[in-house]
């Protein structure tokens, strides 16, 4: 069922599983959106880019959602890992992971990002023994701090970590219990 941001939003947003035949333009909406927002350690040519750009491959392992304006085009999209998903980077037993929350720079400040975030949350709530939801965030995603503390989510400094082995680039983790 299609969930709506309602008032919580300047606009009306649907957020619903992505369509298979959207999965290029998600794909491209979310290596954009890190690209522009400068969150690639190496641009272009950085490995995740493609991670970014494979919506088919993490549609086999996780739900992935879209916003949707009225009649319009997706403007945002996000991962949900449900617990116990393959595509967990660090959730514990009974934790599901939020991912990928990319929204594009002329949608944002509208409540696509917000939307999503909330939909991932009714999602952990509504799944049997999903005792809390995670994520990862970088330290300059700042719109994006702002979100997952206005939902209640809160620092877990403990559960910091870095992807790449060797590298200086730390992520941090934001977790809210049920």
């Amino acid at each position: 069922m299609p969930y709506r941001s309602g008032t919580l939003a300047l606009m009306d947003i649907e957020i619903r599983a992505a369509d298979p035949a959207e999965y290029d333009t998600i794909g491209e909406l979310t290596a954009q959106a890190y690209l522009l927002d400068d969150l690639l350690t190496f641009g272009e040519s950085d490995w995740y880019l493609g991670e970014l750009r494979d919506v088919a491959k993490r549609a086999t392992a996780a739900e992935v959602l879209v916003a949707v304006p009225d009649g319009g085009e997706p403007i945002g999209t996000v991962t949900y890992v449900p617990a116990g998903g393959p595509m967990a980077d660090l959730a514990r037993p009974g934790e599901a992971e939020i991912r990928m929350l990319a929204v594009s720079r002329a949608a944002r400040g509208r409540g696509a990002g917000e939307a999503l975030v909330r939909a991932c949350v009714d999602r952990a709530k509504a799944a049997d023994g999903c005792t809390g939801i995670v994520l990862s965030t970088q330290q300059i995603m700042h719109a994006a701090h702002r979100i997952y503390e206005r939902l209640g989510f809160v620092r877990a400094p403990a559960r910091d970590w870095n992807p790449i082995e060797g590298d200086e680039f730390t992520l941090l983790t934001y977790e809210l219990t049920l």
